[in-house]
């Protein structure tokens, strides 16, 4: 961000009511008012463009801004250096009411490679993540955002099945009451309905290869991105979504294996040593992944008016299966 850019953002540089948010976002970004960019996501939890090596991104209008800017503070803080992408401006600006951030651009996962997944680097991305004293750290340090998404996914799912849609049915016992039978066997606290068990390690709370980026603007290596999760919680929850997939056959025994030996050797107190098999561990977080994975796929297809994918499909029925076992994880805190 050159002098006369900063100077620009000072002053307020912002572009006209009327310009589509994206647009909006890249005159915030740049200070030029018709600035070109490109679109990386649209939706109601964030809008993100990219504009040269900035990244702009617009979070969802009802985040909480206080525990934003604590989740910024935590990532431009030096304990965090090699872990966390660092922001370009420590705090978030406001554009339309919702809260801005800037942030350097950083290559993507390519998901046309999956071979080439980084699921070493993940693995030992997250170890470091899990393993940052919390003492020193900018505060007060929020909780960890992985069961409230669990909620938002299930209200989503709620709001969804009760429109009437002549052109959309759900498939028969692939329905709502599948996802919320499998819900109804979590613990309270894992599906944002009741506060967590205190304790617990910095997490990222929304880990996928997604979160990934590396390049000219994260020298180094791979690091994270998106810290509007980023709080204090169980760490099997940084896992779970991989290991959700792996129970699901959707990713590979191997694939889960490098991430997994990658974040064991690294020290990550979320899985058991080596030869035990994590799956205790992991088995509470892994299915409220699952459970909110469905519940998105689901309220997808409905609002979408289409039929589940391969992938959503398999996530599905899998919520079938974890309805019908016993919730002996359910008095497991985090660890």
């Amino acid at each position: 961000m050159n002098q006369e850019h900063a100077r620009r953002l000072r002053k307020g540089s912002v572009p006209t009511p009327a310009a589509p948010l994206p647009a909006a976002l890249a005159a915030y970004a740049t200070g030029e008012p018709a600035a070109p960019y490109e679109l990386l996501a649209d939706r109601e939890d964030g809008t993100v463009v990219r504009c040269g090596g900035i990244v702009a991104k617009a979070h969802a209008a009802d985040s909480d801004c206080d525990d934003l800017a604590v989740r910024m503070r935590i990532a431009a803080d030096r304990a965090l250096a090699g872990v966390l992408l660092p922001p370009l401006r420590p705090g978030a600006g406001l554009l339309r009411g919702r809260p801005v951030s800037l942030w350097p651009y950083g290559v993507p996962v390519d998901p046309h490679l999956p071979e080439a997944a980084p699921w070493e680097a993940a693995g030992r991305l997250l170890a470091a993540l899990h393993q940052v004293p919390l003492d020193g750290l900018p505060g007060p340090l929020p909780p960890m955002r992985g069961p409230a998404k669990l909620f938002r996914a299930l209200g989503r799912l709620s709001r969804a099945a009760s429109v009437e849609r002549p052109d959309h049915r759900f498939e028969p016992g692939l329905g709502p009451g599948v996802v919320r039978d499998a819900a109804r066997a979590l613990p309270a606290w894992v599906r944002g309905a009741a506060p967590a068990p205190p304790g617990g390690v910095l997490c990222h709370g929304d880990l996928h290869l997604g979160q990934l980026v590396r390049g000219s603007a994260a020298e180094g290596g791979w690091r994270l991105i998106d810290v509007d999760d980023l709080g204090v919680g169980t760490p099997a929850w940084d896992l779970a979504r991989p290991a959700a997939w792996y129970a699901a056959g959707v990713l590979s025994a191997d694939a889960w294996g490098r991430f997994l030996d990658a974040y064991r050797a690294a020290g990550g107190p979320a899985a058991w040593p080596a030869g035990r098999d994590p799956g205790p561990a992991l088995d509470l977080a892994a299915r409220a992944l699952t459970v909110q994975t469905a519940a998105l796929a689901l309220a997808r297809s409905a609002e979408n008016r289409r039929r589940l994918d391969g992938v959503e499909r398999l996530m599905v029925e899998s919520c079938a299966r974890i309805a019908t076992l016993p919730p002996d994880a359910a008095a497991r805190a985090p660890s």
